[in-house]
């Protein structure tokens, strides 16, 4: 049984690749992409709290920052839609380098609430300056053209570029984690006191791993601020933090899978339910709660745990 699983494991990426190229002709385009995106966001921060141990509360800061930067460089200065990504996603990496540097030598709930504070401070931001507009947001980014080339105003074109990137992020974080730093973040996260005995850095690791995780939430975030030509205050809301804390604890923190389930998830459940209004709340929030009571692992993690106890 095992055997079975590694090799079910070796190969599941074989029919995600082909529902990832055939996604678009069964699903709305631009709702793929949008899952896409926040697909990337649940497997960066699944990178800090999933393989390092470190609860972040403020990651939506740097979504929406670098959808913010991207946006605007976009939309007001002309820069190539490939130069906006990334600086959209270099402005969050060095957000990110400065929350992990006043935030990193905490622990546990002091940790997660210097990140909370931290970003309602960008939140404010967002709120008050003129060059994000405020409550209405950052409208009418254009998507122009990739190298100067790729008409991304087709949303077919646009959906393999989202695709494409989420592919680069994907695998960037596989393969951070089955890298030896990968492995003193494990170490870091299993007996943070047994690595700093073995003379691991673990101040240094934690800052490294917490920077890597905001550049991938902001090119999540840069992303999607041009597959929805908007970058708003939700973005950066503590609310959407809760969303991604939601979508990794759902699909299985600690595992590679269970961000994008669970993204997946709460992002049909936000779509289809959308016509009750406040109640999709209620009912996110009680699958939370069942999850929490019968699949503690997420469902990647259970489903895991059981062929591991079978085998």
């Amino acid at each position: 049984m095992r055997a079975a699983l590694d090799w079910a494991a070796r190969w599941a990426w074989i029919p995600l690749l082909a529902l990832g190229f055939a996604a678009p002709f069964l699903l709305y385009p631009v709702f793929v992409m949008k899952l896409l995106c926040f697909a990337l966001f649940a497997c960066a921060f699944n990178l800090l709290i999933g393989y390092t141990g470190l609860l972040s509360f403020g990651h939506a800061a740097f979504l929406g920052t670098a959808g913010y930067v991207t946006g605007y460089l976009v939309k007001e200065t002309g820069l190539p839609i490939e130069l906006g990504l990334l600086a959209g996603t270099a402005a969050a990496a060095l957000l990110g380098y400065l929350f992990g540097a006043l935030a990193i030598r905490r622990r546990g709930i002091y940790f997660a609430m210097i990140t909370l504070a931290l970003a309602q401070m960008i939140y404010f931001l967002c709120l008050q300056l003129p060059q994000t507009g405020g409550e209405d947001g950052l409208q009418g980014v254009p998507r122009g053209k990739l190298f100067g080339v790729v008409d991304l105003s087709d949303n077919m074109a646009m959906y393999y570029v989202v695709l494409a990137i989420f592919l680069f992020g994907f695998l960037l974080v596989y393969r951070t984690i089955h890298s030896p730093f990968g492995q003193v973040l494990k170490a870091i996260r299993e007996n943070e006191e047994r690595a700093v005995s073995l003379g691991y850095r673990v101040e240094r690791y934690k800052l490294v791993a917490f920077t890597l995780s905001a550049g991938l939430s902001g090119l999540a975030g840069a992303t999607k601020s041009l597959v929805l030509q908007l970058a708003s205050l939700t973005d950066v809301a503590w609310q959407t933090s809760g969303e991604v804390v939601l979508m990794t604890l759902l699909g299985g923190m600690g595992t590679m899978l269970g961000p994008v389930l669970g993204a997946a998830l709460v992002m049909t459940l936000q779509d289809y339910l959308a016509e009750i209004g406040p109640f999709v709340t209620v009912i996110i929030g009680a699958i939370f709660i069942a999850c929490v009571l019968v699949f503690r692992r997420g469902f990647v993690g259970e489903f895991e745990r059981l062929f591991r106890v079978r085998g």
